[in-house]
C-alpha cells in the first residue's frame, strides 16, 4: 500500500458512504419493481439478470472500499502521522543540491544557501524562549551554555531593500486648536519635522573546519545551528539594546528617555519603580507593551515575600509567562545588570532585515585548499528604526531589594 494519511482515510469513508447510499437506492429500486417482474422471473429473464448483476457489482464495490478503509485505520495506529519537523538553518544547507555536489568544487567554488530565518523558526510572538534556534541534537561536542534570545520578537518586524533608513521624526506640534465663531479667522497649528538616517549593517561571524567535517552531517549540523547561527542571534540581541548607532546598530538604550519620578511619590521600591516607569511612557502618550531587566533584578523581584513569607510575585509551583503590572518581563543578560528598560516596544521601534540569515561555505579563503580546510560564514544585514525616543524609559534600578520596607525590618531585627 502507498503512503497512508488521514487525509486519504477521510477521502476513502467519504466515497464508501456515497457507494453505500447507491446500494442502498438500487436495493430499493428493485424491491419496488420485484413485483412487476416476478411474474417472469425464470433463469433467462434479461431484466432481473441485469437488476442482479449491478446490484452484484455495487455490493463488491462497497465490500473492498470497507475492506481498504480498514486497512488504512490499522495502519495509521501502527504508524500514526507524525508533523514533519521543522528544517534548521544546518538541515537547508546539508539537503541543497550544491552541497551534495560539494566534492566536486574546485578552490575557487563557494556554496550559498540564502534562509529565510521566518521558515526555521523565528517568532513573531513573546515566548521567551530560544528553543527554536537551537534545535534539541546530541553529538559528541560539549558546547558551552546558550543565553536565551528574546529582545528581537518584542519589535516589529519589517524588510528593506535599501542601503539605509530614513526616518521624518516629528519634533514639536504646537497646537493652537480651539473653538472658532463663526467669521473668525481659523488659528494656525505648527508641526515641525526633522529626518533621520539609519544605516543597514552587516553582522557576521565565519568558522574554520576540516574539510573532514563535510562527511558528518550530524556534526556539521550542530555546528552551523548551534553555534553560528546563535553567536549571530546572540551578537543582534546585544546591539539592538547596546548599539551606539553610525556604523553600528541604533540601540534602544542609549536613545531611551532617562527616568524620572512624575508622581508625589517620595519613597518606593524597585516594583514600584517599574510602574512609574510605565506612568513616565503613558504620559509621553504610548503604551508600555513590556519590561527587560536583568536575571539578577528579575530573580530578586520574583523571590520578594510579605510580612508572613509568601511570594508577592514569583509562585514556585508556577510556569506562567513572567508578569510585572500586566506587562511581559524580558530577563535577559544583554542589559546591564542594575539597569532596566521600560516601552512601548512595538509603537516606538522596528526592525528592518535587507538579508536574511545565509550561510556560505568556501574552499578559497587563505590557504583553505592547502590545508584541506574550509570556511564557513554566517552573515546578515538589518537596521533598527526608533520612532519615539520618549515611547522607552530606562534608568538604573533605586536598590537591589524590591521591597526597602522588607529590608529596614529585617536591619532592625538584627540590631
Amino acid at each position: 500500500m502507498g503512503d497512508v494519511t488521514e487525509k486519504n482515510v477521510v477521502e476513502l469513508v467519504a466515497e464508501l458512504k456515497k457507494n453505500q447510499d447507491e446500494v442502498k437506492q438500487y436495493h430499493s429500486k428493485i424491491e419496488s419493481e420485484y413485483d412487476a417482474v416476478k411474474g417472469r422471473m425464470d433463469k433467462g429473464d434479461k431484466v432481473t439478470e441485469e437488476m442482479k448483476h449491478d446490484l452484484d457489482e455495487l455490493l463488491t464495490k462497497y465490500n473492498g472500499l470497507q475492506t481498504l478503509v480498514s486497512d488504512m485505520e490499522q495502519t495509521l495506529v501502527r504508524n500514526p502521522v507524525t508533523p514533519q519537523a521543522k528544517q534548521t538553518l544546518g538541515d537547508y544547507l546539508l539537503k541543497s543540491e550544491k552541497f551534495k555536489s560539494i566534492d566536486k568544487l574546485t578552490s575557487g567554488d563557494r556554496v550559498c544557501i540564502d534562509i529565510n530565518t521566518k521558515e526555521i523558526g523565528g517568532s513573531d510572538e513573546l515566548d521567551h524562549s530560544a528553543s527554536a534556534l537551537v534545535q534539541p541534537h546530541y553529538t559528541d561536542v560539549v558546547q558551552l551554555p546558550n543565553q536565551r534570545l528574546t529582545v528581537r520578537d518584542l519589535l516589529a518586524p519589517g524588510h528593506t531593500d535599501s542601503s539605509s533608513i530614513i526616518i521624518p521624526r516629528e519634533e514639536t506640534f504646537d497646537n493652537q486648536a480651539q473653538v472658532v465663531l463663526e467669521g473668525v479667522v481659523k488659528p494656525e497649528s505648527n508641526i515641525n519635522y526633522t529626518s533621520e538616517s539609519i544605516s543597514v549593517v552587516t553582522v557576521a561571524h565565519y568558522i574554520k573546519a576540516s574539510r573532514q567535517i563535510l562527511d558528518d552531517a550530524s556534526a556539521l549540523r550542530s555546528m552551523i545551528d548551534g553555534r553560528l547561527r546563535y553567536g549571530l542571534k546572540l551578537k543582534e540581541e546585544n546591539k539592538l539594546l547596546n548599539g551606539q548607532g553610525g556604523s553600528d546598530i541604533t540601540g534602544l538604550i542609549p536613545n531611551a528617555t532617562p527616568f524620572q519620578n512624575t508622581t508625589s511619590l517620595a519613597e518606593y521600591s524597585v516594583i514600584d519603580q517599574l510602574r512609574l516607569a510605565m506612568a513616565q511612557v503613558v504620559l509621553s502618550n504610548y503604551s508600555a507593551s513590556g519590561h527587560v531587566l536583568h536575571p539578577t533584578q528579575w530573580t530578586e523581584i520574583e523571590t520578594t515575600k510579605d510580612s508572613i513569607g509568601r511570594y508577592i510575585i514569583g509562585d514556585p509551583k508556577g510556569q506562567v509567562q513572567p508578569m510585572l503590572w500586566g506587562l511581559p518581563v524580558i530577563a535577559t543578560p544583554s542589559m546591564a545588570e542594575g539597569q532596566f528598560l521600560t516601552g512601548a516596544f512595538r509603537m516606538g521601534a522596528q526592525i528592518f532585515d535587507r538579508w536574511d540569515m545565509n550561510i556560505l561555505v568556501s574552499f578559497s579563503d587563505r590557504d583553505d585548499f592547502t590545508r584541506n580546510m574550509i570556511t564557513i560564514l554566517c552573515e546578515e544585514r538589518l537596521a533598527l528604526a526608533i520612532y519615539h525616543k520618549k515611547a522607552f524609559v530606562t534608568g538604573t534600578l533605586r536598590n537591589s531589594n524590591p521591597n526597602p520596607a522588607a529590608a529596614r525590618n529585617e536591619a532592625a531585627k538584627t540590631k
